[in-house]
């Protein structure tokens, strides 16, 4: 045969017995360097390579046995070893650059659309809206159509920086919370729609009732700003009855959740005034846990149980909501501003040691937060004064006190 013929014959011959090398060579280089992280070396593949094609080409010997004395051979053995470094060097990229912690987790770590996220200051926010009805959860009752059209005409603003799976987990807390649901599941694509499936409130007022006491509802006249938890007296002629608030309702908020739900939305969801402009932040139509606005209403209140009658007996109950305190951390406060200081928080950025602020200036140190005996051995200690007898240094956490113009000063020279 002519020296074309065997190049041609050579090639074919290399083609079709390069396949199982290059295939091989390819998989053990993605192997070694995924799970290694270290390339395998081109001589290995190489002597690889030739023992695999030596085996079919001892094969195809039988066959044809003058083709151990044609040019083809040379050929073809060239055509393998090529196939072969070529497959190893791409199976050896692919393990390079392919993730070595791919999971189902990882996977779902999926986030929202560029397009949905809005930018409010530096921080972006994402309104999530249902899409498609609301669906009933299995094996428990259907939602009242009330709460149906509530969940489905609503929208909540969360975060836009975190994955799906977490804004899946915050909206669902949101709407059990909200709307007291038994149970609640909710799937969120890339473009911030919401599929959620729930079930309706189960025995909710009975959670809520302490072991031992009973629910009562009374009509009185509601204060304003009375909520779920508040502690209540309730007067009736002579006698005094204390009880927490489980639920509160007037006139007004009816209203105003008639009013809310009564809103035609537009197609993508949001609310419209009466004059037919879209209004660019609806209010929720239901809000079981903010607080009331007062007036003429019905109040349920967790009683004992002896009170239970005179309760009911009662003509013209009085409501009237018992202080919890005032907090002394902010008493503390307010004597401290309405003296004419303040208390700042600041990390001391001078690489030299600043010594006592006390000696020099206005300026008492409160507290320190930094390593050393100091601390009793815990790492991350505050120690309060007057134990703080070492000088501030780099990096150290402090509280100080005094005149408003004296910690500027302060802040400017120390502060980080």
């Amino acid at each position: 045969m002519t020296l074309p013929v065997e190049i041609l014959l050579g090639l074919y011959l290399g083609l079709l017995t390069g396949i199982v090398p290059a295939f091989v060579a390819g998989s053990l280089g993605f192997l070694v360097r995924y799970f290694t992280g270290v390339t395998l070396p081109g001589f290995g593949v190489v002597v690889l390579a030739l023992s695999i094609a030596s085996v079919q080409g001892g094969l195809l010997g039988l066959v044809e046995p003058d083709i151990a004395q044609s040019p083809r051979l040379l050929v073809a053995v060239l055509v393998v070893l090529m196939l072969a470094l070529y497959a190893h060097n791409q199976g050896d990229k692919l393990g390079a650059e392919l993730p070595r912690r791919l999971s189902l987790t990882s996977i779902r770590q999926r986030t929202l659309s560029a397009d949905v996220v809005e930018l409010v200051g530096t921080m972006g926010q994402v309104t999530v809206r249902p899409t498609g009805e609301i669906r009933d959860m299995e094996g428990y009752p259907p939602l009242s159509p009330a709460l149906r059209e509530t969940l489905q005409n609503g929208s909540w603003k969360l975060p836009a920086d975190i994955p799906l799976s977490e804004l899946e987990l915050r909206l669902e807390e949101r709407l059990r919370t909200d709307h007291d649901l038994a149970d609640i599941d909710v799937t969120i694509d890339e473009q911030a729609r919401a599929t959620i499936t729930a079930a309706p409130p189960s025995g909710g007022l009975s959670r809520r009732v302490p072991e031992g006491q009973r629910a009562v509802t009374i009509a009185t006249l509601v204060p304003t700003g009375v909520a779920r938890g508040d502690e209540v007296l309730v007067r009736t002629g002579e006698r005094t009855i204390t009880g927490t608030v489980l639920s509160a309702g007037t006139e007004i908020d009816a209203e105003q959740a008639d009013t809310a739900t009564t809103k035609p939305p537009t197609e993508d969801g949001t609310a419209v005034s009466p004059d037919g402009e879209p209004e660019s932040d609806p209010e929720p139509t239901e809000r079981p846990t903010a607080s009331t606005a007062g007036g003429v209403g019905r109040v349920t209140i967790a009683v004992a149980r002896r009170a239970v009658t005179s309760l009911l007996e009662a003509e013209s109950p009085r409501l009237v909501v018992r202080s919890r305190g005032t907090s002394q951390e902010f008493e503390a406060f307010a004597l401290i501003r309405r003296s004419g200081y303040v208390i700042r928080r600041l990390t001391v950025g001078s690489t030299d040691a600043v010594d006592d602020p006390a000696s020099e200036t206005d300026v008492t140190m409160l507290a320190v937060r930094r390593q050393g005996s100091e601390t009793g051995g815990r790492r991350h200690g505050w120690v309060f004064g007057p134990g703080i007898k070492r000088a501030l240094e780099s990096g150290d956490e402090v509280f100080i006190a005094g005149p408003e113009a004296a910690i500027d000063e302060f802040v400017a020279v120390v502060g980080r």
